[in-house]
């Protein structure tokens, strides 16, 4: 049974956090690392569930990973592009919640030589894998919904596989990576083409293992090509703070009053990093304090209390924010004036249906929010109070709300604590730990 938890109202946030490694690096981190010759080290390794699926079924194709869950320290012993040797054929992949698991690790298998098949929880098992299924397909990739519906399960039978140029219909990073891994593999170039750019975390990873990557901004959009080779090589990956999860101290510190947090290494790759311009047109007072070199940038950043007023978010912006559409939320209730989320569609078909999530449990606070088919309109600065949230087991939605709990009035609780372990464990811990 899922176990609750209370949320108190904050009269300050002041602290230093270094928030876990990056989700969406550390699943690419292990991918690239079991394709690639030789030994994988990495720093930082986010030990969440999600991550933990990633590990889990490449384990299952036979490769050694080694984990220090603590540290984050973890080493890949890759076995080369085409070394797998799954424990049975056809190999039984279970990715849990995460449904960029599901989705890449399809453009891995699709040209391996035997059958795979891939499940989640019914979470995943819901979520829209056409948008793989029909460019694989195009590849020459056998790959079918076991119950028709186009989701989860997938059964995967290796085949050999042709480049395309794939005009994708969403800015998806989940999508491209299917793809561009698979052209890895593939006879002649692939390319996708995408209407706006999705964090491009692969194509520098897969440039750093020795791929031949490409990216540049067409008349038709931003494309992402890759050409076929026979070898990846082993490399050193340091995997810098998830702004994604960063995004709750940032809000939550610009709307509890008299708070101070400094937030140490967070990623901070233009392709994900919205939340920061989202905010800082709100009002919000964040500055960078110091900055690391790498190939995924990162900073130090410290956020003030600040007086946020109403904004729009919509267009190219949205894929660089889309995980963090829900705070963004919580931080427009908590603003003067009327912010517009437009062109996010996508929310639909995450975890939860975001756009009616965050709807719910924004009314349930007394916060003044309408839904619309691609986004959220939401008239800021009614005071909210604490409620029972309903986080319908997606862990953003508990992440948000505990961070509205801390400046409404009253006691909120979260009916899910455990749901946030997908991409934070210890969050709980160190909002009291900042807690004054």
């Amino acid at each position: 049974m899922p176990s609750p938890i209370t949320v108190k109202p904050a009269d300050a946030l002041r602290g230093e956090i270094t928030v876990p490694g990056d989700k969406s690096i550390s699943h690419r981190a292990v991918m690239f690392g079991a394709m690639a010759e030789g030994l994988t080290r990495i720093s930082g390794f986010l030990s969440g569930a999600d991550c933990l699926a990633t590990v889990d079924c490449f384990r299952r194709l036979g490769v050694s990973v080694d984990m220090d869950e603590r540290s984050g320290s973890v080493l890949v012993h890759g076995l080369g592009m085409r070394g797998f040797a799954p424990d049975r054929d056809p190999v039984r992949l279970y990715t849990g919640n995460s449904g960029t698991t599901t989705r890449i690790i399809s453009g891995i298998l699709a040209p391996q030589p035997f059958i795979s098949e891939l499940s989640g929880d019914d979470s995943v098992n819901s979520r829209p894998m056409k948008r793989i299924i029909e460019p694989l397909t195009q590849m020459g990739s056998r790959i079918e919904s076991l119950k028709g519906n186009g989701c989860a399960p997938l059964r995967i039978t290796g085949s050999a596989l042709h480049g395309i140029t794939y005009r994708s219909p969403v800015a998806s990073a989940q999508v491209k990576s299917a793809i561009l891994c698979a052209g890895l593999y593939a006879e002649g170039a692939t390319c996708v083409i995408e209407p706006a750019l999705s964090r491009d975390h692969t194509e520098r990873m897969l440039s750093a293992f020795g791929a031949d990557v490409t990216s540049e901004l067409t008349a038709e959009g931003w494309a992402a090509g890759i050409r076929p080779c026979s070898r990846l090589d082993g490399q050193d990956i340091h995997v810098p703070g998830d702004i994604s999860s960063a995004a709750y101290f940032l809000t939550a510190g610009a709307i509890v009053p008299g708070s101070e947090i400094l937030l140490r290494g967070v990623g901070c790759n233009p392709t994900r990093a919205g939340i920061l311009t989202a905010l800082g047109d709100m009002g919000a007072e964040i500055t960078p304090v110091s900055f690391g070199n790498g190939p995924e940038p990162e900073a130090d950043l410290l956020v003030r209390t600040a007086s946020l007023h109403g904004t729009v978010i919509g267009g190219n912006m949205i894929p660089t924010l889309i995980d963090e559409l829900p705070v963004l939320a919580v931080a427009a209730a908590y603003a003067a004036g009327t912010t517009v989320i437009r062109d996010a569609a996508e929310l639909k078909v995450k975890e939860t249906n975001r756009i009616d999530t965050v709807t719910e449990n924004l009314r349930a606070m007394g916060a003044d929010v309408t839904p619309t088919e691609d986004g959220l309109v939401i008239r800021g600065g009614k005071p909210l109070h604490g409620a029972r949230i309903r986080t319908y087991g997606d862990h953003r939605i508990a992440m948000a709300f505990a961070v509205a709990a801390l400046a409404a009035e009253g006691e909120t609780v979260i009916d899910n604590r455990a749901c946030v372990d997908v991409s934070y464990p210890g969050f709980f811990d160190e909002l009291t730990r900042i807690t004054e």
